[in-house]
């Protein structure tokens, strides 16, 4: 099997050598957990620039990297890398910065090339599904923690910060994304990040929230009903389950991204719902809370071994509310697995 750098320099192409200055990229190719660093990688050679903050922590964790002191400037740095193609992420270095660079290195010849950097992170080996799988693990085991404590009265802001208070006794170092507890007519907004509005009897509550573990993120969603349901939140919430298990039970290794997406689409469209599910079925997660691919209706990518995917379709209704379910999968060895063990029945609070 191929190295993560190996793969690396087949995609960039001979002759080249890759400047990686992204954090999740740093951390997967070098295993050095701080963003204050960079990389240089080539087939005779692997540099890790950083400075005197981390000299002592880049020497443990990267010890096959050569440390190179970023005092030295850039064009002693640059003098050192024989190749005189650089490729480097074009979504992260800033205009000023590579304006910088061009200038430093004028003998070098710098090339875009964000994909193909991070292509060998879609397909995740058995340590890293694990470390995600123990992510989620932590957010499901906080939902049913939050779900003990959680009552009318209390704000959306004192769920989260439960919910995060949590996951950080359980382990986890920080949050994948900011936490979304969205009550009543807010839960139809798909992103309606916590906020002091008190949560009423009545409402549907949903809880879209995920921790860091070891680097690597996890995400899932789950939707309450504080006090009894009434017949409209029991039908939306019906079909948004009925949705998302035909999505993950007719997910297969090889099939279409896009045929995924379609698989929950056509149940929310065919309940009279399609133009309230506005968003894509899922993303994939790992050392980031969104990387490729996507189950997206214009996904142009195959399921692969070593995906790892959000299913999270939803109904959202302005002005009345929204219902959201998320699970994360990954496949392994071909077959279909699911991350998330928190219930997906209708939970009366």
């Amino acid at each position: 099997m191929l190295s993560r750098i190996e793969k690396l320099l087949n995609n960039i192409g001979e002759g080249r050598a890759a400047f990686i200055s992204g954090g999740a990229n740093i951390r997967y190719y070098s295993g050095f957990t701080s963003e204050d660093a960079f990389l240089i990688i080539s087939r005779d050679r692997r540099m890790l620039v950083t400075d005197s903050r981390y000299y002592v922590q880049a020497r443990q964790q990267s010890p096959e990297f050569d440390l190179i002191k970023l005092e030295d400037g850039w064009e002693k740095i640059f003098a050192a890398v024989p190749e005189d193609e650089i490729v480097f992420e074009e979504n992260i270095i800033t205009c000023g910065f590579y304006d910088r660079l061009k200038k430093k290195a004028a003998h070098k010849t710098f090339l875009r090339m964000q994909k193909e950097i991070e292509a060998p992170r879609r397909n995740k080996d058995a340590g890293e599904i694990k470390l995600i799988s123990e992510a989620e693990e932590i957010g499901s085991r906080a939902f049913m923690h939050i779900i003990e404590v959680l009552h009318a009265g209390m704000t959306e802001r004192d769920v989260a910060l439960k919910l995060e208070y949590y996951m950080k006794k359980q382990g986890a170092t920080a949050l994948s994304f900011d936490t979304i507890a969205a009550s009543g007519v807010r839960s139809s907004m798909p992103h309606g990040v916590a906020t002091d509005k008190v949560i009423e009897k009545g409402e549907l509550l949903t809880l879209d929230f995920g921790c860091v573990y070891e680097g690597y993120c996890s995400d899932m969603t789950r939707t309450v009903v504080i006090g009894e349901p009434d017949a409209k939140q029991k039908e939306i919430y019906d079909i948004v389950l009925a949705a998302q298990n035909t999505a993950i039970d007719g997910l297969y290794q090889g099939m279409a991204c896009s045929e995924a997406d379609e698989l929950a689409r056509r149940v929310i469209r065919d309940a009279g719902y399609g133009d309230s599910f506005g968003h894509s079925l899922g993303h994939s997660v790992g050392l980031e809370i969104h990387e490729s691919p996507n189950f997206s209706p214009k996904s142009r990518d195959e399921l692969e071994n070593g995906n790892v995917l959000s299913v999270e379709p939803g109904i959202y209704i302005d002005g009345w509310g929204g219902v959201r379910i998320e699970d994360l999968i990954a496949v392994v060895d071909g077959r279909i697995v699911d991350l998330t063990t928190a219930p997906k029945n209708l939970i009366r609070i």
